[in-house]
């Protein structure tokens, strides 16, 4: 196939697809976090945890053994996992699109410097056992992501090459051979991998915060979730908050995820002090200061929808100069994409006395080094002494309680039991978007869990040992019934799909255009909803919504779901995330059990669905690029490919643009 066809805007490209071919137009390649971040979340939920909770043992997989042990468990549990992780380390610390680390409040209270900021990097280094010089070079941490950009390199990528080492491969046709990888400056020297700054849409939006924060928290969760043996760098289980200090035991999972665990967690703990302290607005002023006693009843105080950033440069690294708001309403995709994370957040870093359970080898992290530990009033069994802080925990405990509280009184039509879009100059909006009400069960699901002190991040469907039974959750569980029953009653359209939205009023009116999108968004909230509330008839309408897409969404002719089977359906990431985790909550909670004998319920039926969305759609048409390492591409010596694993996604330095594209998703394509 030749794949230069596919990076040029409006122009087809034909992928093969079995017997049939499928046309793809790339429509605009614009990096927006607030999608983009979203969906790779899914894909990260949909990668190793999916393949491991089926059963598969992750020491089979090998990024370089393409389609093995199935087609399905290297789909998920390498190809989805993957470009999930290295789609946030592209942004966060090659783009250069947002404000540099150096120049935020945490590195400020350090003295301010580049200098400051190397030895906290250095400091991190030592902490999970690795040298200085294993550290990339260059890297550009940001603070704050800007709204969007292109995703195209300012310069060529440094290509200067180093050997490997011998590598088995197997690619997609199936061919074996032994190859010996060579190895690109660029993947331990970020400087060349910056972004077309000319192109960054200088706004902060709370989404695109939200999409970039979502995924720093869900890996460092998963990258500090254990400790491990220094000098082999083996993980073990954490026995106490103090093992990391007895000269045998470091940080992290291993010597690499550890850093980069503490790496995003400095970067997140970094956006939400700007958030606290210069994001709060009150409908005329920017900067309103919080606490955990706020109470929207006395006047609102919410994250503006965007903010225009000036930017200046310090240090000869982007900084906030200015900022003016330029559309000041909230909206229910800002709120629900700032709460997910907000609430993940909440549950990493807590150190309530009440919750006995919460993982040692987290406490470690939060001990006071090398992160503050939260003071003793906001971790005592008094809520009504709280106070804002700048360490982790008390961080996402006043943004959280703000955030929370937004969502119930701006967006919650108590009246009706359901969330609206909108809340613009005081008044709360009419239009409901299934989408993001769906969505809003989700974020409000993991608050519930993560106040009543109940697992969340990769176990998030599981239960726990206690729960605290708090009064927020209790309020969280209220509305993630009422939306669910709402979705059931108000959204379903006759032929057993639901509508994308709906109009309150004296009669309400439904919007009854049919999309991907909001298909899967409804069985992702409505699982949620009974994963949170054990009633059976959420579970069996998301059961039948996804018989419905079936019957009448899917299209032969391109082996996937289409918004109407042999038209051009336009893709997004937000379809993308719905689809990614609405057939996972699918394969997890909805497949035939004992005695239910669905033919597209069936697990084997549901995981070739996976493996022909993904290659087609994924593979086929939305990731612009991969990088050299642990997604199964490689440069080789004697070979000019520039995609050496023949999935159909090429090389970052291959992918389009004067220099290349980086590894992430195009904001829309189509497909027919």
């Amino acid at each position: 196939m030749k794949k230069s066809a596919l990076f040029a805007a409006l122009l087809a490209a034909i992928i093969s697809n079995g017997a049939t071919a499928v046309q793809v137009k790339i429509l605009d390649k614009t990096f927006k976090p607030a999608s983009n971040l979203l969906a790779y979340t899914e894909f990260e939920l949909s990668g190793e945890p999916l393949a491991e909770a089926l059963g598969l043992d992750l020491d089979l997989l090998d990024p370089n053994a393409l389609g093995l042990p199935t087609a399905f468990d290297y789909a998920a549990g390498i190809e989805s996992y993957e470009y999930s992780e290295e789609a946030m380390y592209a942004l966060n610390y090659q783009s250069t699109m947002g404000s540099h680390l150096a120049n935020g409040p945490l590195n400020k209270a350090r003295g301010g410097s580049l200098n400051s900021l190397t030895k906290r990097i250095d400091d991190f280094a030592k902490a999970v056992g690795l040298t200085a010089n294993e550290v990339p070079n260059n890297i550009y941490p940001l603070s704050l992501p800007y709204a969007a950009g292109l995703p195209e390199f300012a310069t060529a990528p440094d290509r200067r090459l180093a050997t490997g080492e011998r590598l088995e491969v197997v690619t997609a046709t199936g061919l074996e051979k032994t190859v010996i990888s060579m190895v690109p400056a660029y993947v331990s020297d970020y400087q060349s991998l910056a972004w077309r700054s000319s192109t960054f849409d200088q706004s902060f939006n709370p989404a695109a915060i939200g999409g970039i924060f979502l995924k720093e928290v869900m890996w460092s969760q998963d990258f500090l979730g254990g400790m491990h043996i220094t000098d082999s760098d083996e993980e073990v289980a954490a026995q106490s908050a103090m093992m990391d200090r007895d000269g045998k035991h470091s940080l992290g999972v291993s010597a690499a995820d550890g850093f980069n665990g503490l790496m995003l967690t400095e970067m997140s703990i970094d956006k939400l002090i700007i958030m606290q302290q210069q994001l709060g607005f009150d409908g005329n002023k920017l900067g309103v200061k919080f606490t955990p006693n706020y109470d929207p009843k006395n006047g609102p105080i919410w994250f503006a929808h965007r903010v225009n950033v000036i930017e200046s440069q310090r240090h000869g690294v982007n900084a906030i100069g200015s900022l003016r708001v330029s559309d000041g309403s909230s909206t229910l995709r800002d709120t629900w994409q700032m709460l997910w994370p907000l609430a993940e957040f909440f549950a990493f870093s807590d150190q309530r006395r009440a919750n006995s359970g919460h993982n040692l080898a987290l406490n470690a992290i939060f001990d006071g080094a090398p992160f503050a530990a939260a003071p003793a009033v906001n971790i005592d069994n008094n809520n009504q002494n709280d106070i804002a802080a700048s360490d982790a925990f008390s961080l996402a405990n006043n943004l959280s309680n703000l955030v929370f509280k937004n969502i119930a009184a701006l967006h919650f039509n108590a009246s009706q039991g359901t969330f609206v879009t909108e809340y613009v100059q005081g008044q709360q909006g009419v239009k409901v978007s299934t989408y993001d009400a769906a969505y809003a069960i989700v974020a409000l699901s993991i608050f519930q869990r993560a106040k009543d002190a109940l697992p969340v991040g990769y176990a998030s469907a599981a239960g726990g040992s206690a729960s605290l039974q708090t009064q927020q959750g209790k309020q969280a569980l209220a509305m993630i019934k009422a939306q669910a029953d709402f979705i059931v009653a108000q959204l379903r359209l006759s032929n057993g799909l639901v509508a994308d939205g709906i109009t309150l009023g004296k009669t309400n009116k439904l919007n009854k255009g049919v999309t991907l999108e909001s298909q899967f968004a409804a069985i992702r909230g409505l699982v949620a909803a009974f994963l949170a509330t054990d009633d059976q008839r959420y579970k069996q309408v998301a059961r039948d919504i996804y018989l419905s897409i079936e019957q009448q969404m899917f299209d032969p002719n391109i082996n996937t779901w289409a918004n109407v089977p042999g038209q051009a359906t336009v893709h997004t990431p937000y379809t993308q995330a719905a689809i990614s985790g609405g057939l996972r909550e699918t394969i997890l909670h909805l497949k035939n059990e004992e005695g239910e004998h669905e033919p597209a319920l069936e697990l084997q039926a549901l995981t070739q669905r996976y493996v022909a969305w993904f290659n087609t759609v994924i593979n086929g048409a939305m990731q612009l690029a991969e990088p050299i390492g642990d997604t199964g591409e490689l440069m080789i010596k004697g070979d000019n490919s520039s995609d050496t694993d023949r999935d159909g996604v090429p090389q970052i330095t291959a992918a389009g643009g004067q220099f290349g594209t980086a590894a992430a998703m195009a904001n829309s394509v189509s497909i027919k």
